[in-house]
């Protein structure tokens, strides 16, 4: 039996929250400036540097820290994620060939579901920043889309992290993110992939919700 969706992240503990959103994005590091002299604020590389900037405040903010503000601090965590984040793009090419297959209606409901799937596989790393450190290192540029390569390194990590953006209505939308040679969308996909072959698009959206359903559970639990 194939199971559903347990991305390994641990290479990355205090740095990635996709998802979105990923699901998405959260770094606790501080940032090194990429040296281009000729980066300008309109890019792809300021554009992740922007989104890393907003979510150390948040991380750093000590009043942000109290337990009774977790709530407040998650959702703000998600606020930022989710303005640099293009969960379509993403969900898209994570569901690959099939996402054409399948109606609009359901292409939403994917859509949401993958992003709780993000949410709910990321949202429990959020951390205090710890001593890592984000180098940008170069920005490869295509069109509409574009690569910024950056290199995390703290005492429990040392890797390359590449962000993969879109650029839609004026701005750049992060849509992939590859962490060590690893892409978040494609480790998905091939899963995702699996299990609609053993299984059946349906059979997928079924897991995902189950999961979701189990997440939430698990969440409204009184603690022993």
């Amino acid at each position: 039996m194939t199971t559903i969706i347990n991305m390994t992240i641990q290479k990355l503990p205090h740095l990635l929250l996709l998802l979105g959103v990923i699901a998405g994005l959260a770094f606790g590091s501080p940032v090194l400036a990429a040296t281009s002299s000729d980066r300008i604020e309109s890019s792809a590389t300021e554009a992740v540097k922007g989104t890393i900037d907003d979510l150390i405040r948040v991380l750093d903010n000590e009043t942000m820290k109290q337990p009774e503000r977790a709530e407040e601090r998650r959702r703000s965590i998600e606020g930022i994620i989710k303005q640099r984040v293009d969960y379509e793009e993403m969900a898209k090419r994570a569901l690959g060939a099939t996402w054409a297959k399948v109606s609009y209606r359901d292409q939403r409901e994917f859509v949401g579901l993958f992003v709780q799937l993000l949410r709910d596989s990321f949202a429990s790393r959020i951390t205090d920043r710890s001593d890592e450190q984000v180098a940008f290192l170069g920005e490869l540029r295509n069109d509409a889309f574009a690569e910024v390569k950056a290199h995390i390194k703290g005492r429990k990590i040392d890797t390359p992290v590449d962000f993969r953006l879109i650029h839609r209505a004026h701005e750049w939308r992060v849509y992939d993110v590859v962490i060590d040679g690893a892409s978040i969308v494609s480790n998905y996909r091939s899963q995702f992939t699996s299990i609609i072959r053993d299984v059946s698009y349906g059979g997928l959206v079924k897991k995902m919700k189950e999961k979701a359903i189990a997440v939430k559970t698990f969440e409204r639990s009184p603690l022993p």
